[in-house]
């Protein structure tokens, strides 16, 4: 008897370890974040929860992603954290232009060709959603969504002011006064988080006809007629922008418009998600329209656009999880649920229900439609991620009144000489 237990035992201990043998270890990985996944009203946010959710349902077994969230404003700092103490994570959300540089110039980012050849690319609505990806011929990133800067305001409030949609920035002058006249914030805008108060600098410098190609080439100054006009009219709107715009965050900023305590917010289109899900009531009442023409400027078709991206560590270990990952954040499941909750524009393909939409997406829809051109936000286009924040600084320094517009700009020509001095430098 004793026998025979002892013969039940070790087979039963052979087969454990057969099993054991061939059972697969569940890849690891890692996907950071700007936002609480868990706590976020966000309706985008909470989209990308489920991405999360199904991803890991699906492989259950085979992968697992770990997400690592953070809040918008310290996102790259946090994430350079990670990278300088070697955790860098899997797959990473970045915004495209200078930003995505910093991870594919030391090889931080990995080129994603290989894994789009497979049928993945023909998904997407087009090569052109991979223009600001793209380095040397080989994409970095994927883009998620689609979206536009533009103007958001409380119909009901511009109907009871008086007011009407400007399409000329002296119109827009003439409708802040008389909202103000009412009794409102005319403008709720963040000069806490500064890209938001560069978002509308960039607008005005656009709009003058600033031309940012020679800037960035070094052929032409910062500080001329066009720029500082531009500095001007940021001076003259910040009047009609909320007491608190200089400490309040993004977040502050958009709960102004959606709370409606203030009855404009020049934003992008993810705002969207934010604002329907903060007040699902607001949907009814929030108009949008593009951002103004500066009579006899430039055209005033043109658009700021971006798009969220995701980026795979050169160095994770687990690439296969990492672009299967990827790909459910472009599925149709995703892409679908992008438009018809977020208000996000998609990227891929997928055919998708404009009534379930967003009433804001149709208004967003018309004015992408209709832009001649898009271009991308100042402080993602100009030479570097460094230029950039030190633009928003500027900007940031115009409004507070710290600096006149021409020192400002100027203060921006001197780090552009300072820069290509140094680019020179190492040409030799």
């Amino acid at each position: 008897m004793k026998k025979l237990l002892a013969v039940v035992l070790a087979l039963a201990m052979l087969l454990s370890m057969v099993s054991l043998a061939g059972a697969e270890e569940v890849q690891e990985i890692t996907w950071m974040f700007w936002d609480d996944l868990e706590a976020s009203s966000d309706l985008i946010t909470q989209g990308f929860k489920q991405v999360i959710d199904r991803f890991n349902e699906d492989y259950a077994g085979k992968y697992h992603v770990t997400p690592i969230t953070t809040q918008l404003e310290p996102y790259y700092t946090d994430l350079n954290a990670l990278v300088d103490a070697q955790k860098t994570p899997d797959v990473f959300i970045v915004s495209p232009g200078p930003n995505l540089t910093d991870y594919v110039a030391p090889g931080i980012a990995a080129p994603l060709d290989e894994y789009l050849a497979d049928g993945w690319k023909d998904t997407f609505a087009g090569d052109a959603v991979f223009a600001q990806q793209t380095y040397d011929g080989k994409i970095y990133a994927i883009p998620l969504n689609t979206a536009a800067a533009c103007v958001f305001y409380n119909k009901e409030i511009f109907e009871e002011a008086g007011a009407t949609v400007p399409t000329t920035y002296t119109e827009l002058l003439d409708a802040c006064e008389k909202i103000k006249a009412y009794g409102k914030t005319p403008i709720t805008i963040s000069a806490g988080t500064a890209w938001c108060l560069s978002m509308l600098a960039g607008y005005l410098c656009d709009r003058e006809g600033v031309d940012l190609k020679a800037l960035n080439n070094n052929e032409a100054s910062w500080v001329n007629e066009k720029t500082i006009a531009a500095g001007e009219k940021l001076v003259e709107l910040s009047q009609y922008f909320q007491e608190t715009a200089a400490g309040d965050s993004n977040d502050d900023a958009t709960t102004a418009l959606y709370m409606e305590d203030a009855a404009i917010l020049i934003q992008g289109s993810w705002a969207i998600g934010q604002m329907n899900g903060g007040n699902p009531d607001f949907e009814a009442k929030c108009g949008v329209f593009q951002f103004p023409a500066i009579e006899g400027a430039n055209d005033p078709n043109r658009i700021i656009a971006k798009s969220d991206s995701l980026a795979m560590s050169s160095t994770t270990k687990y690439p296969e999880a990492c672009i299967a990952l990827m790909k459910y954040f472009t599925d149709d499941t995703a892409q679908k649920y992008t438009a018809e909750v977020g208000g996000k524009i998609p990227v891929t393909k997928v055919e998708y229900d404009a009534s379930k939409a967003p009433a804001q997406l149709a208004d967003v829809m018309k004015i992408f439609g209709n832009a001649s051109a898009t271009f991308g936000f100042y402080n993602e286009s100009l030479v570097s991620s460094d230029a950039g924040s030190y633009f928003d600084d500027q900007m940031v320094a115009i409004f507070q009144k710290e600096k006149t517009p021409e020192e400002a700009f100027q203060a921006v020509q001197d780090w552009y000489q300072e820069y290509f001095a140094k680019q020179a430098e190492k040409a030799e």
